[in-house]
């Protein structure tokens, strides 16, 4: 099915004979302070922790995920045939320009096998979800009833736990 990729991937060299920083998006945090020579982050104990910092890999995936399940829950019930086209062109333009290249490479090979379905809502939310849960299950995580999507992005659970 698509690329199958590491949760602690290598970070592709971009042609530069000097050693470049890696790459926060492509990794979690440990990897990433591992890969500057630090074997461990001991936070000031005077300060707290900064919640600035650039997102990390596991950061990135839950947040973009969020915005895109929210956004296919929110699209069109029936869209006109532009805005069909525009949503299939940002899936793949979002593709190629995510910040972790091995998610980015893996999720290009699987829109191509499986083309974004963006003639309703729901068959948009239900596409995405499948897409997600593809990721979930190479990632060993669980995955996710797509037919809640809507439950679970837009309209809130059906008991009430997020009308409080």
């Amino acid at each position: 099915m698509g690329t199958k990729f590491s949760v602690q991937a290598e970070m592709p060299s971009h042609g530069s004979d000097e050693e470049e920083k890696p790459c926060r998006a492509c990794s979690d945090f440990k990897s990433w302070a591992k890969k500057q020579n630090k074997s461990t982050f001991t936070p000031n104990t005077k300060a707290p922790p900064r919640t600035d910092c650039p997102l990390d890999r596991k950061e990135l995936g839950h947040y973009t995920w969020g915005f895109l399940h929210s956004m296919a829950s929110y699209y069109p019930e029936k869209p006109s045939r532009s805005q069909q086209e525009a949503m299939s062109q940002f899936f793949n333009i979002f593709s190629q320009f995510y910040p972790c290249e091995p998610c980015a490479l893996d999720f290009q090979d699987d829109i191509k096998e499986h083309p974004p379905k963006t003639e309703s809502r729901n068959a948009l939310a239900k596409w995405l979800c499948e897409r997600h849960n593809t990721v979930n299950e190479k990632l060993g995580k669980p995955v996710f009833d797509c037919s809640k999507v809507h439950e679970r992005w837009r309209d809130g659970w059906l008991d009430g736990s997020c009308d409080q």
